[in-house]
């Protein structure tokens, strides 16, 4: 009897202690990597180590600078762990606990705790200011002669290709050779390559400003309500863990603390935003999109909670 609830104990103990190993494992990201315990004295951040102007192993990027100023604000050290950011990035950091802080995500992602958007921004045109054009809009004149720089499959390509413009364009990897600069539509744009090139506003605003010769930066119109997959404008905020309730709030606080300090940094780094737009979220343009469409063929709009 007693071998018998001996082997049951020592049964038990291998399936409790195969529990913890398999959730070390998942919580870790990698096999065999001590987990991360937080103490609570720092401000740790999950960052790529070469994407400016976002960051960069050298804290150079403007979210660097924005994530100093709310580290001192809440008396925390500042911390990072480096992942590329790309496929496996939040796994690898703040889902392996690593890390607790994502310091630019769109605010309705619904991976992450977000808080309220701190910057807004969207796409723009850049282009040569010798170059004679003068482009606002999709409609301009002098789209239609150039030669356009987009990273493909990126929402700007639907205004693109409902303008026409496919034959003009010469389209980009969504994911970069990371042998390239983060701002390598801009270095095409100013070797010639390219007459015109479409960006992300932090990017395309970032890179104009560091180039050696003169650049416009055009803040494109916003193109959600014509078709929500070519959403222009995006409210930009920080994200945390979906159970960091306490942290989110001590964030939201320091974010409201520092609003001076965080537009003074987008300013001194050339990114183009505009005023938060609250509640902005890509799914209610959807919905609005959805409803629309069905008053239009006469439908019966369905309930939604």
């Amino acid at each position: 009897m007693f071998k018998k609830i001996n082997l049951l104990g020592l049964l038990m103990g291998v399936a409790i202690v195969a529990n913890v190993q398999a959730e070390d494992y998942y919580s870790s990201g990698r096999a065999g990597e001590v987990q991360r315990v937080d103490d609570g004295t720092e401000f740790k951040v999950c960052a790529d180590q070469d994407n400016l102007p976002y960051s960069n192993s050298k804290q150079e990027g403007f979210e660097n600078k924005i994530a100093e100023v709310l580290a001192q604000d809440l008396g925390l050290k500042i911390g990072y762990q480096f992942w590329y950011d790309r496929m496996g990035f939040l796994r690898n950091t703040l889902n392996a606990k690593k890390c607790d802080v994502v310091m630019g995500t769109t605010s309705d992602y619904d991976a992450l705790r977000t808080s309220k958007p701190y910057y807004r921004s969207g796409h723009v045109f850049v282009y040569k200011k010798d170059s004679g054009y003068k482009i606002t809009d999709w409609d301009s004149p002098d789209l239609k002669k150039a030669r356009i720089g987009i990273v493909g499959q990126s929402p700007a390509t639907i205004p693109l290709d409902a303008h026409g413009l496919l034959p003009n364009a010469r389209p980009y990897r969504m994911q970069r050779d990371l042998n390239l600069s983060p701002g390598y539509l801009v270095d095409d744009l100013l070797a010639g390559d390219i007459d015109v090139a479409i960006l992300w506003g932090p990017i395309g605003g970032y890179y104009a400003k560091q180039a050696t010769v003169p650049l416009e930066v055009v803040l494109i119109p916003e193109y959600e309500q014509i078709n929500a997959k070519g959403k222009t404008y995006w409210n930009i905020s920080v994200g945390v863990r979906k159970a960091d309730k306490e942290r989110m709030a001590k964030i939201e606080g320091a974010l409201e603390r520092n609003k001076d300090k965080i537009e003074q940094i987008l300013k001194d780094y050339g990114i183009p935003h505009v005023p938060v737009v609250e509640g902005d979220s890509l799914m209610k343009v959807y919905r609005k999109g959805a409803v629309k469409n069905q008053e239009t063929r006469g439908d019966a709009i369905p309930k939604t909670e």
